[in-house]
């Protein structure tokens, strides 16, 4: 009888891979963890320290280096830093050499809530508190505000932000008690009263088209109010 070398030396090859394999797979887990490898995304504001995020790391483990690799839950990881108001979304996993890597996007304010409490706007409009590591150069809100309804002061901070007119100008965004919206520009005695937020483009579009034609002919200092609630007009009271 003749015997298939080729098949046989097939049969030990698929052996020996599948040992390796599952060799590997052993010792990779029970590979120790080294200390977190903690990054941070997008702007180098730091409001949240790595101190901060390795002390979440290790809140419901203990010390985590040394920590066998298959005993680490990177959700429950992932969901300890993800609970922190700062955080904007997390990442967690391990390297093939043990390095626990934690990848960290952070909120990103775009207003200043300055009534009975402080805290920040983020850019989707949700709450942030305040940093004790950073304080970010965004614009003030004052008036009548509440947490849990931050739409119109977040659509006003948000189109400051993305405005380079409005972003070098607006220095506060006031809410009244009825919802109107009012600026202050800076180095402007004027306040500018938008109303509502409805056609808040075009009202802006005639703020710049008032700027623009009183800076030149050097009438910014000689108004009070410049309301822009009707339609079409720049309304001005001057001092």
């Amino acid at each position: 009888m003749q015997v298939n070398w080729t098949y046989i030396k097939m049969i030990i090859l698929v052996i020996l891979v599948g040992f390796l394999y599952a060799f590997a797979s052993v010792k990779n887990g029970i590979r120790k963890i080294s200390e977190p490898n903690i990054s941070f995304l997008g702007d180098n504001n730091l409001f949240v320290t790595h101190e901060t995020v390795s002390k979440l790391l290790i809140q419901n483990h203990g010390s985590i280096k040394n920590v066998p690799k298959e005993i680490l839950d990177l959700n429950e990881l992932e969901a300890a830093l993800n609970s922190n108001p700062m955080i904007k979304s997390a990442e967690v996993y391990v390297s093939v050499d043990g390095t626990l890597n934690a990848e960290i996007k952070q909120k990103r304010p775009v207003a200043r809530v300055s009534t009975n409490a402080s805290y920040y706007i983020d850019d989707e409009g949700s709450y942030m508190p305040l940093s004790s590591n950073f304080t970010a150069r965004v614009p003030l809100v004052t008036g009548y505000v509440e947490k849990n309804n931050l739409k119109n002061v977040f659509k006003v901070a948000h189109k400051v932000e993305q405005d380079n007119f409005l972003k070098q100008h607006v220095v506060e965004i006031h809410q009244n008690v009825n919802g109107g919206i009012a600026l202050k520009l800076r180095q402007c005695r004027f306040t500018v009263n938008l109303g509502s937020i409805e056609l808040l483009d075009k009202k802006v579009n005639n703020l710049k088209a008032f700027y623009k034609k009183s800076l030149k002919a050097k009438t910014l200092d000689k108004y009070s109010k410049v309301n822009l609630q009707f339609d079409n007009q720049v309304v001005c009271t001057k001092i």
